[in-house]
């Protein structure tokens, strides 16, 4: 792994734990933040030593409290515009993954570390977290996904009386609406993170790979073209090692040892 500036990357069996590290700004994202985060998760999707990434800030007050205001307040509009689209950049190799990414959330996750957040397939908050796109408030719009993920994952009304008001909501209250998976005691959180991260690790890798490509792709395909896609895909479990293990251990009664063939 590069010398990284803003991150903190460990490796532990087959799990990666990727923690952005700048905790006496609560996290803050800025440019170097979201191109550590690129390069990092280009490696890790590379990486066959890991199965699954566990994405989290240091500190225990924030994930991310925000992109870094003080980097933005001078943009003209073409640095602005430039700056998203590195964002985006940034983001997308953490959605595209293609393995399991959770988020640990240990506290204020908020603006464009809610967009870093929802990229992520599995969102796990202390419950001391709180979330929300402030960014109106400051006279703009989220510029890292934040209209197009969150709708998507809460809803159209929902998503828009966050977006409009730019209020905060508590961790059991994005429980509530499905913007987190779980809400646990704050400091459970990195316990419980891994012990997720080490069960789907146990998973075969490519059946893995391949349900979150059916399920994150099919979201923006009809529901036609989803079905035939989850079809070519479960009929390619079938040419792995992995799904024969599967089912001989099942019909053994043992606990499967997938090797990711």
């Amino acid at each position: 792994m590069q010398d990284l500036k803003t991150l903190k990357v460990n490796k532990e069996n087959k799990v990666a734990i990727v923690a952005i590290n700048r905790p006496e700004v609560l996290n803050a994202l800025n440019s170097t933040v979201f191109f550590e985060l690129g390069q990092v998760f280009t490696d890790l999707a590379n990486d066959n030593e890991v199965a699954v990434i566990v994405l989290t800030g240091k500190g225990g007050r924030a994930f991310a409290a925000g992109s870094d205001i003080r980097e933005l307040q001078q943009c003209s509009f073409l640095e602005a515009r430039a700056f998203a689209l590195r964002t985006k950049t940034s983001q997308q190799a953490i959605a595209n993954c293609p393995k399991p990414v959770i988020a640990a959330l240990p506290g204020h996750t908020l603006g464009g570390g809610l967009e870093v957040a929802m990229c992520a397939d599995i969102r796990i908050a202390s419950e001391k977290a709180k979330f929300g796109q402030p960014e109106i408030g400051l006279g703009f719009i989220p510029g890292g996904g934040g209209t197009q993920r969150l709708a998507r994952l809460i809803g159209e009304g929902r998503a828009k009386e966050l977006i409009f008001s730019g209020e905060s909501i508590s961790a059991a209250r994005a429980h509530e609406m499905g913007l987190v998976n779980r809400v646990v005691p704050h400091d459970q959180l990195m316990e419980e993170a891994i012990k997720l991260a080490n069960t789907l690790a146990a998973k075969p890798p490519r059946a893995l790979e391949w349900a979150k490509m059916a399920t994150s792709r099919g979201l923006d395909m009809d529901l036609d073209s989803g079905l035939q896609m989850e079809i070519e895909l479960f009929a390619a479990c079938y040419a792995t090692e992995d799904r024969d293990e599967g089912i001989n251990a099942f019909l053994e009664k043992r606990v499967p040892q997938f090797k990711g063939r």
